[in-house]
C-alpha cells in the first residue's frame, strides 16, 4: 500500500497514509516564496512595476482589502500560466504576498513594506493609471 501511494503522489496524486485515506496536509501547491521588500533592488522593483498587466494586477490589489482577491478573479488578457509568472514577479519584487485558502490563492499588496524601501513609486504607478 506505502508503494502505492507513493507512486500516486509522484504522479500528483494526494499523499495517503497506509490506510488509503487523504492526509489533511498533503497539497498538490508548493507554498509561494515571499522575498521582503528590503531585500529587492530598485531596478528589479522598477522592472516589476513596468509591465502593464502588472500595473493592473497592482492597482486592483490596492483598491482590495487585504486578502480578498484570488488569483482567478483578476481580468487580464493573459492565460493562467503567464498570469502565473506575473503574480511570481511581483512577490520576487516584494509587492506581494500570497497565502492559500482551500482550493484558492489569495492576495495581499504589501503596500506598507514596499513603501518603506521605495518610498513615493508605488504612490506613483497608482497615480499614473492610462498613461502611456
Amino acid at each position: 500500500m506505502a508503494a502505492q501511494s507513493r507512486e500516486s503522489t509522484a504522479r500528483g496524486g494526494r499523499a495517503t497514509v497506509e490506510s488509503g485515506q487523504p492526509t489533511a496536509a498533503a497539497s498538490h501547491r508548493t507554498p509561494p516564496v515571499h522575498t521582503p521588500p528590503r531585500d529587492v533592488p530598485l531596478e528589479t522593483a522598477l522592472l516589476a512595476l513596468a509591465d502593464p498587466v502588472r500595473q493592473t494586477l497592482v492597482r486592483e490589489l490596492a483598491g482590495a482589502a487585504d486578502w480578498e482577491r484570488a488569483c482567478g478573479s483578476f481580468d487580464v488578457p493573459v492565460t493562467k500560466a503567464t498570469l502565473s509568472r506575473h503574480f511570481a514577479v511581483l512577490r520576487e519584487a516584494g509587492l506581494l504576498e500570497q497565502r492559500d485558502a482551500g482550493p484558492k490563492r489569495l492576495n495581499r499588496l504589501r503596500r506598507a513594506e514596499f513603501d518603506e524601501s521605495f518610498p513615493g513609486l508605488l504612490d506613483l504607478v497608482l497615480r499614473t493609471e492610462g498613461r502611456a
